[in-house]
């Protein structure tokens, strides 16, 4: 029978009094056999580390020794936060359930998550994706996806961003192209507008669209539009995209994203400059720009680990 609320377990051996918590995790809340499984090898595995005591004896300290232990054994931050979930949950029911003093696991967090690293393309990668020929369906369509890619490339822009611009600088506009100084002006996050430097392949990418574009059907000043003539969502710029990585070869999946991640890091490659790319990406704070500066260690990595004469020596 499973023990209610706040009723004691008649049989406080530490094997059955783990079976009853599964047990009421099946029955009383109704988890699913793959959920109760999750815990289930969890619970088994605290088990295994704390021997053969009883579960009121678990401290704080054991408790953190054995998630010190699960971390310098390589498992990670994700796996060790799940694990500290079910520990958790099961001494709080056992402090309904017996004479717990205090949950061991309360105070314990995992250790911190490693910042994900953004996927860039190679510079080769990216050179590829833009030298190849737009396949839209119409002439406009192909002189617009090419004014979009090379514009996200070459100045690093939020999707968002990309399709707010307008034609011109106008009472309202989010951002533009100034073509006199080949600067596009965006307004970020935060409502924070910055200028970035465009290259001159996406400038003449922009001037082969402007000669395309035709009028739009809503009367607004976007400057990218949608096939209806309404301004382009960022959601079409995904797909477009897309299919047009995949048509050039690409073998990852390229997103605009990708490409903001690309720009930042062969930028830096190429100078160093972390506080340019921040101020070019429109970060607020340097730490979030920071990321790239692992990614291009991991490219001086790969270069030392291919032409350095004793980085691998076998």
């Amino acid at each position: 029978m499973t023990p209610k609320a706040h009723e004691p377990v008649q049989d406080d051996s530490p094997d059955a009094t783990l079976d009853a918590y599964l047990h009421q995790l099946a029955t009383r809340r109704k988890l699913s056999k793959h959920t109760v499984d999750a815990y289930q090898s969890d619970l088994r595995q605290l088990a295994s580390l704390c021997g053969a005591q009883a579960w009121s004896a678990v401290s704080h300290q054991e408790i953190r020794r054995h998630t010190s232990k699960l971390h310098a054994g390589g498992l990670s931050a994700r796996s060790i936060a799940r694990k500290l979930s079910a520990w958790r949950g099961f001494f709080d029911w056992l402090a309904d359930h017996t004479a717990l003093a205090a949950n061991p696991v309360a105070a314990i967090r995992a250790p911190r998550r490693a910042a994900a690293l953004p996927k860039a393309l190679s510079v080769d990668s990216a050179v590829q994706l833009m030298a190849a020929a737009p396949h839209g369906q119409s002439p406009a369509a192909d002189a617009c996806n090419r004014a979009m890619f090379e514009l996200l490339y070459s100045s690093g822009l939020r999707v968002s961003e990309l399709t707010s611009l307008d034609l011109a600088y106008g009472k309202g506009a989010l951002g533009w192209v100034d073509f006199d100084s080949n600067e596009v002006i965006v307004t970020g996050k935060g409502n924070k507008m910055r200028k970035v430097p465009v290259g001159q392949p996406a400038i003449a990418a922009l001037q082969a669209w402007l000669a395309w574009r035709p009028a739009p059907l809503d009367g607004s000043a976007a400057l990218f539009l949608s096939s209806r003539g309404s301004r382009m969502s960022p959601r079409v710029v995904q797909l477009r995209l897309k299919a047009h990585a995949q048509a050039a070869g690409i073998p990852v999946n390229v997103h605009p994203h990708v490409l903001r991640h690309s720009f930042a890091t062969h930028v830096l490659q190429s100078s160093g400059d972390l506080r340019a790319v921040q101020e070019m990406l429109g970060h607020s704070s340097i730490s979030s720009t920071q990321v790239y500066t692992a990614l291009d260690f991991q490219h001086l990595a790969l270069v030392y680990d291919q032409t350095h004469p004793r980085a691998k020596i076998k």
